[in-house]
């Protein structure tokens, strides 16, 4: 485990992290502009939709697959539920549904890390779990919205100012989803041909890329990390705990499962990594939009300062080391 943590903590990519992170706490005007950083993140979907839907092409459509891609929709679902009733009573019934829905659901450049650690690593991972992440968005987001009106109804708090309609687009259709399902459908279709193609694009540069994606989430992330003290200091304990506890406990139910479904260990990492991620693009576009009265503040700094960080610094082999130990 520990030449695990030590590989990782070599890593272009995680150093590229720490660096965005120290020109934050050195002052320095480092910036990745607002257009190349979008650009950053629509090449990395694009890039393993693609390789995931070729890699799905090849692959047989099994039981096995069908199982997985169900399972991962119940835990993007029941994570919620608990995660809410615990902080119900804690914190605004507003930010407790979106911090539900934040943890229920996934993150896609925790999955692209490790989908590239597995790739260093030279271990094997199938194209449908590119699927699982995709479809593991909404069924939070939902399930959050529901936890919302059933609650702040009873509390008397509630309102109609939101649209079932545009909920259920934000939490279907938002940009990032629409493209990585796009990208692994093109991917199926057009196959190992489609992928020689492109594969100078996709395959030579996916690494720098991530690594200068990773540079400007370190920026971010530092950024964020000073906006839980708004939330005061009662307030920013429990969420802080939470922001360290939700990941692993999430990964040690990503864990039973993959161990139940006796997944290979490339598919079993990548399901207890999006077990154990948090979003930080689908749910906060979708709560902006539909619950405004849900802090930004709260929730945000949470997923992208603490939780983030925490999974690709020391998550991702702690879960492979796991992994390996018991499946």
């Amino acid at each position: 485990m520990i030449d695990t943590f030590l590989s990782n903590l070599s890593s272009p990519p995680l150093l590229f992290f720490f660096l965005g992170a120290l020109a934050v706490a050195a002052r320095s005007d480092l910036e990745i502009p607002n257009q190349i950083a979008k650009f950053l993140s629509l090449y990395l979907l694009f890039a393993i939709g693609f390789k995931g839907g070729v890699a799905l092409a090849v692959a047989p459509f099994d039981t096995q697959i069908v199982l997985t891609l169900g399972a991962a929709m119940v835990l993007s679902a029941v994570v919620p539920l608990y995660t809410f009733m615990f902080l119900r009573n804690r914190i605004p019934i507003a930010d407790a549904a979106a911090i539900a829905a934040t943890y229920g659901s996934v993150s896609a450049v925790t999955f692209v890390t490790a989908t590239s650690y597995l790739d260093v690593s030279g271990i094997s991972w199938g194209g449908h779990m590119v699927a699982a992440m995709a479809l593991m968005e909404s069924p939070a987001i939902i399930v959050g919205l529901l936890l919302y009106r059933k609650y702040a109804l009873t509390d008397g708090d509630d309102d109609d100012s939101f649209s079932w309609s545009q909920l259920l687009r934000e939490a279907c259709l938002n940009g990032s989803i629409f493209l990585i399902v796009g990208s692994l459908i093109i991917g199926w279709i057009t196959g190992p041909a489609g992928m020689s193609q492109i594969s100078s694009f996709i395959q030579d540069l996916f690494l720098g890329v991530l690594c200068l994606f990773l540079l400007d989430m370190g920026i971010v992330a530092a950024r964020r990390i000073k906006d839980l003290r708004n939330a005061g200091s009662k307030a920013m304990s429990i969420l802080i705990t939470m922001a360290l506890v939700l990941p692993l406990l999430n990964a040690m139910l990503g864990l039973g499962i993959a161990s139940a479904l006796d997944l290979d260990e490339g598919d079993a990492l990548l399901l207890i990594v999006l077990a154990a991620s948090a979003s930080y693009i689908a749910v906060p576009a979708a709560m902006r939009l539909v619950l405004p009265q849900a802090n930004p503040g709260s929730y945000l700094p949470m997923s992208l300062a603490i939780t983030f960080p925490l999974n690709i610094l020391v998550g991702i082999p702690l879960y492979h080391a796991l992994v390996r130990w018991t499946l």
